[in-house]
């Protein structure tokens, strides 16, 4: 079974508005690794928009540093899974999941393969919730936002993680790597 890898960007506060700061060229450098590393990535609807109006084939390249070439390669180039009950067709590269959650999400996991990568916060918040998140990874941010979206909001229930590395970046950021202490539901 391929394993489900959680990844987001957040401040000191546990904001992850993606608006509170932009990431610098090593933490892009460390994003391309993750998506290279995935065989899928897994968004919601939301987050697949943002992405794709952003990264998308379609999207302003033209007004990007040379530094993010890479990240907008590799993004581009990978397979997605889109959740979502409203959209009625997706692109770049994507498939609908449509149907139980749990299920579709189990049945994407059970392929063979290195895995998935998700991120975001309402779909990570209903797969946390099922126990579906083998890894999550925590790249926390020097700075304060005051504001925005915080992460796991409404969480049913608590989730303990253990660490499992930690890798510090030059501009003061710290990637947090965690795996659930107890097994995961199935």
């Amino acid at each position: 079974m391929r394993p489900l890898r959680y990844s987001i960007n957040i401040t000191l506060d546990g904001c992850c508005d993606h608006r509170a700061g932009l990431p610098d060229e090593e933490l892009h450098r460390h994003a391309t690794e993750i998506i290279a590393s995935a065989d899928a990535l897994l968004f919601g609807r939301v987050i697949y928009e943002m992405m794709e109006a952003a990264w998308g084939p379609s999207a302003p390249a033209g007004e990007r540093p040379d530094w993010m070439q890479p990240f907008a390669r590799t993004i581009d180039a990978a397979k997605k899974y889109v959740v979502s009950s409203t959209l009625e067709r997706v692109d770049w590269n994507a498939e609908l999941v449509r149907g139980d959650l749990r299920e579709a999400v189990l049945r994407l996991k059970d392929q063979p393969g290195e895995g998935l990568y998700t991120g975001g916060v309402q779909l990570p918040l209903a797969l946390a919730s099922m126990g579906l998140i083998d890894e999550y990874e925590f790249v926390v941010h020097p700075r304060i936002a005051g504001h925005g979206p915080t992460l796991f909001a409404g969480l049913p229930e608590y989730l303990d993680l253990k660490l499992v590395d930690r890798q510090e970046f030059a501009a003061g950021a710290v990637a947090l790597r965690y795996v659930p202490k107890k097994p995961q539901r199935a």
